[in-house]
């Protein structure tokens, strides 16, 4: 991956010299991953035209999934426990051939953007924007390799569950079982705080599991996702615990997985953002739960969970292929419960079949 990394810092240096500047310092651990390969806490990457830099910390044990350090980077440990290293890799710029230097200013703090620029008077500062996370838009075959086993995880995982006894069991209990699960079949850990949530709590978007337990009749909403590799997936799903579902269940369900279904079959490159947000939305405003709809249809995944592009009703641009989005419609009423439907596809163009589905967890109303 040494060469997939190096093209990669390639593409941004030359991004950095059409815009006039001649080195760029990244903070954005993601986007430090994107560009080395390995992004330990505290790490900053710094690229100029002679040489590129990884300034970190003395690493401790490596975590499952950090990556491994690389071999074509020059590698500057800060010993100082209180040492930061966006100042240290700034302080290098000069010797190494730069009179320019772009920083990451969305992620930066004013006090660390006024450090940096402490030690590099003379140096001209701009912003380098969101470049780094506009070349990670667009996936590569080895990044959506990683999303498809990181979705086989997490597919596992909720099967697995599936198939056990859940009456009386609590949100908590659930979201960590399930945790535990993604685990044992591979993952660097979830991809994001696991969600729960069952009767009145159902179909609610970033629920925090509770102490409240599974009973008969309930609607119970999972949304889950591994990390494999640092890449990230997500599926949600929404089933009937115990009983044959009442007739309000069956019919917000169907509605919701029609919504789903128009979202999924809105993907291809080309088509607006907003439009796919669209095209989900409107069945849900047909059936008259436009208030009690999700504010957001999907989002992108990779390195992060929710990166760009969102599906939302005020987006801008357009989709990518080899670009991989969640569709994830959801209705909730407080206090009632909901439903919500989630899965990570990756966009094709139809003469290659269409959105390759990732997720293939079965969408159908299960009495469990």
């Amino acid at each position: 991956m040494s060469e997939v990394h190096a093209s990669r810092r390639t593409r941004l240096r030359e991004r950095c010299a059409a815009a006039g500047t001649a080195a760029a310092l990244v903070t954005r651990p993601a986007n430090i991953r994107y560009l080395a390969g390995w992004a330990p806490p505290g790490a900053v990457l710094l690229l100029t035209p002679r040489q590129d830099v990884l300034v970190h910390p003395r690493p401790g044990t490596v975590e499952p999934g950090e990556g491994t350090p690389p071999s074509d980077l020059r590698r500057v440990v800060v010993e100082c426990v209180d040492g930061d290293t966006a100042v240290a890799a700034a302080d290098l710029v000069g010797e190494l051939g730069a009179d320019s230097l772009a920083v990451e200013e969305h992620h930066l703090t004013v006090a660390r953007h006024r450090a940096i620029s402490s030690v590099t008077r003379g140096l001209r500062l701009a912003d380098l924007g969101q470049a780094v996370e506009q070349l990670r838009l667009v996936k590569d075959d080895d990044e959506i390799a990683c999303l498809r086993i990181a979705a086989e995880i997490t597919d596992q995982a909720l099967g697995e569950l599936l198939e056990s006894i859940l009456v009386g069991r609590t949100e908590r209990h659930l979201a960590l079982e399930l945790e535990r699960r993604l685990a044992d079949h591979g993952a660097d850990g979830p991809a994001f705080p696991t969600c729960v949530g069952t009767g009145p709590n159902s179909g609610a978007a970033r629920h925090v599991p509770t102490d409240r337990r599974v009973e008969e009749g309930d609607f119970l909403s999972v949304c889950l996702g591994a990390c494999y590799r640092g890449y990230r997936c997500e599926v949600g799903r929404t089933f009937v615990i115990g009983t044959a579902p009442a007739a309000w269940q069956i019919e917000l369900y169907d509605v919701v997985f029609e919504a789903q279904r128009a979202g999924r079959e809105a993907l291809a490159p080309g088509v607006a953002c907003r439009d796919v947000d669209r095209a989900a939305r409107q069945v849900l405003e047909r059936a008259g739960h436009a208030e009690a709809a999700q504010a957001c249809t999907g989002h992108g995944v990779g390195l992060e969970i929710g990166e760009d592009p969102r599906l939302t009703p005020s987006a801008m641009g357009k989709l990518d292929a080899c670009v991989p989005v969640t569709v994830e419609p959801g209705v909730h009423f407080p206090g009632r419960g909901g439903v919500r439907i989630d899965d990570t596809l990756v966009v094709r163009p139809s003469a290659d079949g269409g959105p390759e589905l990732l997720t293939i967890t079965t969408k159908e109303l299960l009495a469990l």
